[in-house]
C-alpha cells in the first residue's frame, strides 16, 4: 500500500492531496538548490508539474523537462506546461543522455523509488559535471501535519494494519539526514540538507477530507481500504486529531531536502562521500 501505485487515481485528487503543498515546496527547493537563470533543468517525478511549473518561471520552458512513471500525471503536466517536454519515465531510467542537464531536482520522489541509490545514480549521469541533483521528501513521523495526524487516527481505527503501512515508519530516507547519506552513497559530493517548511489553506474538514476516499497516495489507498463504518471513525478521529472547526484552518507542513555536485571527474570515487556536510 506505500507503494508509487498508490498515485494512480486522478490528477485531480492529488493536487486536492498533497499536491496542494507543491507550488510552496517547489519554490523552497528550488531556493535552497540555489538554482540561477541560465541552466537546463529535469523534474524527476514531475507528477501534475508543480515543480516543473516553478522551473519554468525562473528558466523558461525551453531549459525544462519532466518526467513520470505515471501516464495520468504527465498527461496533466502536458496540458499544465504545453511547451515543456515531459516522458514518461521512472527515476532510475530516464530517457536523457549523460550530462544533458545542469540540475535535475526531484520533489517527494526517491522514498518511493523501487531503487533510491539507483535512481539518484541515475539523476547524476543526466547532470553534467560540477552540476547539481536536489531532492526533497516530507518528514512524515514529525511535522508533516496532515500526514502525522491522518496516521495517529488510523492508528485508532485499525491498530495493526495502521502501524503496518505508517509512511512515519515504513517510508526510507526520510528522518533527518537520512538523504544525505544516501546522496553520499551514490557518489555526491559538497551535499548539503535541511529542512524546508511551507503551508497550505483549507475552506472547511470536508475540503481537507475529500481526496482521502480517492485512494490516492499511501494515506488515501488506506482510507478507501476501510468498510464505510471505520472509515466514518476514521473521519472523526482525524478531525479530532487536528482541532479543527466548520470554518478556514491552515497546517503546516515539514519536508526534509538535500542538494549534492556531481563529480567533475570519474577518479573522484565515493571513497570522498564519508566526508562531513558542506556548510
Amino acid at each position: 500500500m506505500s507503494g508509487a501505485e498508490t498515485f494512480r487515481a486522478s490528477a485531480d485528487a492529488y493536487d486536492r492531496h498533497v499536491g496542494r503543498y507543491g507550488a510552496q515546496l517547489a519554490s523552497a527547493l528550488i531556493g535552497f538548490s540555489r538554482i540561477e537563470p541560465g541552466v537546463r533543468a529535469l523534474d524527476v517525478g514531475c507528477g501534475t508539474g508543480a515543480l516543473t511549473a516553478a522551473l519554468v518561471e525562473r528558466l523558461g520552458a525551453a531549459n525544462v523537462s519532466g518526467a513520470d512513471p505515471s501516464e495520468v500525471f504527465v498527461e496533466a503536466c502536458r496540458r499544465r506546461l504545453p511547451a515543456v517536454e515531459v516522458v514518461v519515465a521512472g527515476g532510475e531510467a530516464l530517457a536523457f543522455g549523460d550530462g544533458a542537464f545542469d540540475v535535475v531536482l526531484s520533489q517527494l520522489v526517491v522514498n518511493f523509488m523501487a531503487d533510491a541509490e539507483g535512481g539518484v545514480r541515475e539523476m547524476a549521469r543526466v547532470t553534467r559535471p560540477g552540476g547539481h541533483v536536489a531532492s526533497c521528501v516530507w518528514d512524515y513521523a514529525g511535522e508533516m501535519t496532515l500526514l502525522r495526524a491522518f496516521w495517529d487516527a488510523a492508528r485508532e481505527v485499525d491498530p495493526e494494519r495502521a502501524a503496518a503501512n505508517d509512511e512515519g515508519i515504513v517510508m526510507p530516507w526520510c528522518a533527518d539526514g537520512e538523504l544525505a547519506g544516501l546522496w553520499r552513497r551514490a557518489g555526491l559530493s559538497e551535499v548539503r540538507f535541511g529542512p524546508l517548511v511551507v503551508c497550505s489553506g483549507y475552506a472547511d474538514f470536508e475540503d481537507l477530507w475529500s481526496p482521502f476516499p480517492t485512494g490516492v497516495a499511501p494515506s488515501g489507498a488506506f482510507c478507501k481500504s476501510l468498510d464505510d463504518e471505520r472509515r466514518a471513525a476514521l473521519r472523526d478521529a482525524y478531525r479530532r486529531r487536528l482541532a479543527v472547526d466548520d470554518g478556514p484552518f491552515e497546517l503546516t507542513a515539514r519536508a526534509w531536502a538535500v542538494v549534492g555536485a556531481v563529480r567533475a571527474s570519474a577518479s573522484e570515487d565515493v571513497a570522498q562521500s564519508v566526508e562531513g556536510d558542506t556548510p
